[in-house]
């Protein structure tokens, strides 16, 4: 059963965004969660920004309050810990949309994670600990409308008022099971983001079940990606609004020449008022363009691999014995390095590994024996 907790200050004006600057900045640690509007824009962007600290849950509303400058020297405090739950998503839309960059992350998740939970949500964490409960009716909610309703309110400031006492709980875990310095280390790790496209591949590449089409069909569903992408722009709707990537690539398999063909393909009579014609003009495209060739990746050369292959087998069953993730005993940051390197000594070993001297120390000579090397101490 949720308390009843003193109303959030909403924060809109430069005045007190000032104010709340000056609360944070004396503050030893300071919870921070976002919310955007990903399922209902193209291009999504932060539209809330939710801190607490023990005297106060603030809500910020970045659609009125453009300039956010004054939070820089907040997420850049090196003695001011910020605690988010699952930071990644929300430092890429932070730095993204305000160049932000930071230090002095804890993320609760992660540190769940590193304990080996198997329920990492924030709402199961909450009811677990607190018994709080988070309504999961508004999870898919529009952050972008204004005015919020205060149901939304509520929910928003439950993300962060209690992530303090969440985060002591798991520290004292962590402590006791003798990970904290594993923990601070990928939460050193997780404060270098980059908005860089994580893609290498075409769109068209990235939907499912493309690899089973003709070369021409291939060619037709790339028309009809980016054909999607310009109307998803103009009417700004996710690109799944527009079109789901199943219904693409079923026109692209069927090429249909008319709209009641489309009409036979499955669209809607909405969708193909708006999307018909332009979705026939793509397909036309697409008959008669370049046919697309898939993006090459270089693949490693096959020691390399067989290494990869190697670490890859030896996480899993390190990660089995200690009951976490596979990556959280090595993580994928370092799989391809260790491969390139192979380095041969521990000296060689924390090289690499260099920003994670708490793996090198307890996996160390795993690592270099997996390797077919011996640890030199």
């Amino acid at each position: 059963m949720n308390a009843v907790l003193p109303a959030p200050i909403w924060v809109d004006t430069p005045d007190a965004l000032w104010q709340m600057r000056a609360h944070l900045l004396a503050q030893p640690r300071v919870a921070v969660d976002t919310e955007a509007n990903s399922l209902y824009a193209f291009r999504e962007q932060v539209c809330l920004i939710q801190f607490s600290i023990p005297e106060a849950d603030y809500l910020l509303d970045p659609l009125t309050l453009h300039d956010l400058t004054p939070l820089a020297d907040i997420f850049s405090n090196e003695t001011i810990e910020k605690v988010f739950h699952a930071a990644e998503y929300d430092l890429l839309g932070l730095q993204r949309d305000y160049g932000f960059t930071f230090a002095n992350i804890f993320d609760t998740m992660l540190a769940a994670r590193i304990l080996g939970y198997k329920q990492l949500g924030l709402g199961h964490l909450l009811a677990e600990k607190f018994q709080v409960e988070l309504d999961k009716r508004y999870q898919k909610a529009d952050w972008g409308a204004r005015p919020l309703p205060p149901g939304l309110i509520d929910y928003a400031r439950l993300d962060t008022h209690y992530l303090l006492d969440l985060r002591d709980c798991l520290e004292a875990e962590l402590r006791a099971r003798e990970r904290l310095e594993l923990a601070r280390e990928d939460f050193q790790r997780s404060c270098y983001v980059t908005n860089g496209s994580r893609h290498l591949k075409e769109r068209w590449e990235r939907i499912e079940g493309q690899q089973d089409l003709t070369p021409r069909e291939q060619t037709i569903l790339n028309e009809l990606c980016l054909c999607r992408e310009k109307l998803a722009e103009r009417l700004n709707r996710p690109l799944f609004k527009v079109l789901d990537d199943r219904r693409l690539l079923n026109l692209a398999q069927t090429a249909p020449q008319s709209l009641e063909a489309l009409r036979a393909a499955g669209l809607s009579e909405r969708q193909i008022d708006r999307f018909g014609r332009a979705l026939l003009e793509a397909i036309e495209r697409g008959q008669s363009a370049p046919v697309v060739r898939p993006t090459e990746i270089e693949k490693p050369a096959p020691a390399i691999l067989g290494r990869l292959n190697k670490l890859k087998a030896w996480r899993k069953k390190k990660a089995d014995e200690l009951g976490v993730e596979s990556d959280i005993i090595l993580p994928r940051v370092y799989l391809m390095p260790l491969a390139e390197h192979n380095p041969r000594t521990a000296e060689a070993l924390a090289a690499v590994m260099s920003d994670s001297p708490w793996r090198v120390k307890h996996f160390g000579a795993e690592i270099l024996k997996t390797l077919g090397a011996k640890s030199s101490g």
